[in-house]
């Protein structure tokens, strides 16, 4: 049997000392699958994410990678496990150039470069002429390229994404959520949090609805969107 590629267990995780913000949180990623987290603002959306990513604090409660637990490892090391993880903010080295934040992506393994350049370019060509352009000179949609291409550059076993839609307008939102499926399909198990509720759960294959640091709900995207008790309690983050 497989063992699934991510799995959080009964997570209880703060950031202040006595105060939780996930309290018995649950979640598993299989191979290849591509997960949704959606839920109000303050649920422990962003926190599930960083809890997993070793950027905030678990006090019970167990990660896993692959079955290893994974639990307060520090980033570094998680990413040469395989933990790809994408920022909502600050997530490119604007004075670098395209060509060089992908290097960073692969500072532990540079031998690798050309090879996972190829890969990253690929899935989004539109960074392949302009590797020599500096970060800081693109607009939003093509940063959040670079951060999702400079995360991939060490083949992770899973990308975290945390909401890849945010600031930016309609249609490269829509292309965000065009290129994390392409990245999916691509292999790569992918952890999506998101705020645009409707668009995530049309393309992931399981959601789950946080609701005060807990799974309140979960199925697949389209039965979440099609349950009332969803719909009823969520309806603003779900949208119109």
């Amino acid at each position: 049997m497989t063992a699934n590629v991510v799995e959080l267990r009964d997570v209880h995780a703060g950031y202040l000392p006595g105060v939780n913000i996930l309290n018995g949180a649950n979640l598993t990623a299989a191979p290849g699958e591509l997960i949704g987290i959606i839920g109000p603002n303050g649920a422990g959306k962003s926190t599930m994410l960083k809890a997993i990513f070793g950027q905030v604090k678990v006090r019970s409660g167990s990660v896993l990678l692959q079955g290893e637990e994974i639990t307060g490892l520090r980033a570094n090391k998680l990413v040469a496990k395989g933990v790809g993880f994408v920022p909502q903010t600050n997530n490119v080295f604007p004075s670098l150039t395209i060509a060089e934040n992908l290097q960073m992506g692969l500072y532990q393994r540079p031998k690798g470069f050309t090879e996972r350049v190829d890969f990253v370019t690929s899935i989004f060509p539109d960074l392949a002429k302009r590797l020599k352009q500096r970060a800081g000179s693109l607009s939003g949609g093509e940063r959040q390229m670079v951060a999702m291409g400079r995360a991939l550059m060490m083949d992770p076993k899973v990308l975290l994404l945390d909401e890849p839609s945010a600031g930016l307008s309609p249609v490269r939102q829509d292309e965000a959520f065009i290129r994390v499926s392409e990245i999916n399909k691509a292999g790569v198990t992918c952890i999506m949090v998101e705020q645009n509720a409707r668009r995530c759960l049309q393309i992931c294959d399981r959601g789950y609805v946080l609701d005060q640091g807990r799974d309140a709900y979960t199925g697949t995207g389209r039965e979440l969107m099609d349950d009332p008790a969803v719909i009823g309690l969520y309806l603003g983050t779900l949208g119109t």
